[in-house]
């Protein structure tokens, strides 16, 4: 899996990249739909890991990031064996809620757009929380 991060004015943009697996597939050999919420996850992870944010780390703390809202169209599909390019945007700073925004490829070929809305909770009450004071810290430097 190959990572890049850039930083853009006011935003946070980082790139991977993933195989799509044979077991990935439907019979009409397309990368099955709902394989594309774990490729976002895994995207998702990635991008906060290169800002010095962990899932675990916020999991230890007490913290959890439920997806609230999943967006996705549809332009074409991947195939087996294709590699296939994952854009990550976070255009804004988070609050309560925090979004995410995907552009799927392969080569040139746009395949997908996305969008997640995940929510911070505490975990011991289950009620929705503000963004830790130390998350915002690490991603302020990128807006």
């Amino acid at each position: 899996m190959n990572h890049e991060f850039c930083h853009f004015r006011s935003m946070i943009q980082h790139t991977i990249e993933l195989r799509v697996r044979y077991g990935e597939t439907d019979r009409m050999g397309y990368a099955y739909y709902g394989n594309y919420a774990t490729y976002f996850e895994v995207a998702r992870v990635e991008t906060l890991r290169s800002a010095g944010i962990t899932y675990k780390q916020l999991e230890d703390e007490g913290i959890l990031l439920p997806v609230v809202t999943f967006n996705v169209r549809y332009h074409a599909p991947a195939h087996y064996d294709d590699l296939i390019r994952i854009e990550t945007t976070i255009k804004e700073l988070p609050g309560v809620r925090f979004s995410f925004e995907y552009r799927t490829y392969r080569n040139e070929t746009l395949l997908n757009e996305a969008s997640t809305e995940l929510v911070f909770v505490e975990a011991s009450t289950g009620k929705p929380v503000r963004c830790p004071a130390h998350i915002l810290d690490l991603l302020k430097p990128h807006f």
